[in-house]
């Protein structure tokens, strides 16, 4: 039985208070009904999570991140000793004082490590997030799809955790849509550099051909709109995403496409479709 885990383990006997499940090596952890809410089977499998606190504690409750992991969660309360934040589970996850790195606020997210205390077998949450990234070994190369997890803006770009694993950045300069922090995206490995932190892109490498995508998608709305669209650099970004499902720098970056082939003119109103003599 893995601490901090999410554990799938079989139901061998019950009793009026619950149920006792047990591992591939023949452990056994107690079950009570009223976790449950269900009148399981014995011979069956149940998927539990199993942690510690001051005591061993099992959960039929599944957190939205286990040990070894990465995940934004909610704060909920600040003590002197340290912070307690929403993991999904009725008890919350505590994060000491020292495991933090800026000034948490009641009712705001931030990105946390969950991990095992070496000392008590304790789960608890951390922001130190460089002490638990893998910064050698690194088994992603240039060109490999990644999961990202944007935790933080920079005035270099965008801090992002790769694949639950390793450090990232997205340069300002290749960021051509728009990156909500918190939220889960797809990314392509740049390059690997020598200190293991790795470099990445929102698009496939050869991004000139979401360019061009891109292009194709503002002329055909423009054409579709009679040759005429009513957006321009100081539309708002809510209404270039509505009219046309790309984000304000992508915009501009087609109309700029478009403008240089002499294909559209830029006036104050809108984009004007050029029209051949």
């Amino acid at each position: 039985m893995e601490n901090g885990k999410i554990n799938k383990l079989e139901i061998v006997r019950k009793d009026p208070k619950g149920f006792y499940l047990q591992d591939d090596k023949g452990q056994e952890i107690f079950l009570a009904k009223e976790e449950t809410g269900l009148d399981l089977e014995v011979g069956s499998t149940i998927k539990v999570f199993i942690y510690k606190d001051r005591s061993r504690m099992v959960s039929t409750k599944l957190p939205y991140a286990q040990v070894e992991e990465f995940a934004f969660l909610n704060v909920k309360l600040l003590t002197e000793q340290g912070a307690y934040v929403d993991w999904g589970l009725e008890k919350d996850l505590f994060v000491p004082l020292e495991e933090q790195m800026e000034t948490l606020v009641v009712g705001s997210s931030y990105l946390f490590f969950v991990y095992e205390d070496e000392d008590n077998g304790s789960i608890r949450g951390s922001q130190r997030v460089e002490d638990f990234v893998f910064l050698d070994e690194i088994d992603v190369k240039r060109g490999d799809e990644v999961d990202l997890l944007p935790y933080r803006e920079s005035e270099l770009g965008i801090n992002v955790v790769v694949n639950n694993l390793y450090q990232g950045l997205v340069f300002k300069s290749d960021v051509h849509k728009e990156v909500k922090v918190g939220e889960q995206i797809k990314g392509y490995v740049k390059q690997v550099r020598e200190d293991g932190k790795i470099d990445i892109l929102l698009e496939p490498l050869g991004y000139k051909k979401s360019v061009e995508s891109n292009t194709d998608v503002l002329l055909k709305a423009i054409k579709k709109a009679g040759n005429f669209l009513p957006l321009t650099d100081k539309s708002a970004p809510e209404e270039i995403k509505s009219s046309l499902g790309l984000s304000k720098k992508a915009f501009k970056r087609a109309a700029g496409h478009l403008y240089k082939k002499k294909l559209i003119e830029i006036r104050t109103d809108g984009l004007h479709l050029v029209k051949k003599q």
